[in-house]
């Protein structure tokens, strides 16, 4: 069985994936949502009174339609216009979007200043052919070095780490893989590593992501056996 097939055919990793990728992507954005309150909301579990704002809420469903948007897409390569409609889902009802930003945006605690609004199409056009065409020595040092690009040009005015996140399940699982999640627990380390460009270190760090998800989803009853070897 494929990652692919296990994620679509095993209701609950799907849901316990879905559930952590939504929680921790969102917890490192400052959402204060608990694990149980973020389970509750996307699968209808009327168990837990839930306490939280209107944004919050969105951006816990938002991020799980733009997961099934990926989700939806793996038979297709990368393009601008799934990167687009993946983080117009993450915006919805929040700040509507339907195309790269048209303001300058800064990144805090970050000195790097991303392109002003009339470079963004060029260097996105840029950033899908580098990430069809470049070639890597493996999957986790692509997926740093795309991450750390695409995390440089902020296209967006906001929703910009959970939509690099989104993109990086989608390749995994396009590749055969499990999908990965990033712990909010290891928010410091990745975001050290994002402002210090370091792709070697932030490919070792996807690479020990990637393994505690292997180690997980055996739970649930995958065999990394049957995961190809990179």
């Amino acid at each position: 069985m494929s990652a692919k097939d296990f994620i679509f055919q095993t209701r609950p990793y799907f849901e316990d994936w879905i559930t952590r990728s939504v929680y921790h992507s969102n917890a490192m954005e400052g959402n204060t949502l608990s694990y149980a309150e973020t389970y509750a909301i996307l699968w209808n579990d009327n168990r837990f009174q839930i306490k939280a704002t209107a944004r919050e809420l969105y951006e816990a469903t938002n991020l799980k339609y733009a997961l099934n948007e990926a989700l939806n897409h793996l038979d297709e390569e990368l393009s601008e216009a799934l990167i687009i409609k993946i983080a117009t889902l993450i915006n919805r009802n929040i700040d509507e979007i339907d195309g790269y930003r048209t303001v300058q945006v800064f990144i805090q605690g970050a000195e790097h200043l991303p392109p002003a609004p009339a470079k963004i199409k060029n260097q996105m056009m840029y950033f899908i052919h580098n990430y069809h065409h470049t070639a890597y020595t493996d999957l986790f040092e692509k997926l740093a070095v795309t991450h750390l690009a695409f995390e440089r040009i902020h296209p967006f005015a906001d929703g910009n780490g959970r939509t690099g996140r989104v993109l990086l399940s989608f390749e995994l699982l396009r590749q055969g893989l499990l999908p990965l999640v990033i712990p909010q627990e290891s928010r410091t380390e990745y975001f050290r590593l994002l402002a210090e460009q370091n792709a070697a270190g932030l490919a070792e760090f996807f690479r020990q992501c990637h393994t505690a998800e292997q180690e997980r989803a055996r739970a649930f009853g995958w065999d990394p056996a049957q995961e190809k070897t990179l």
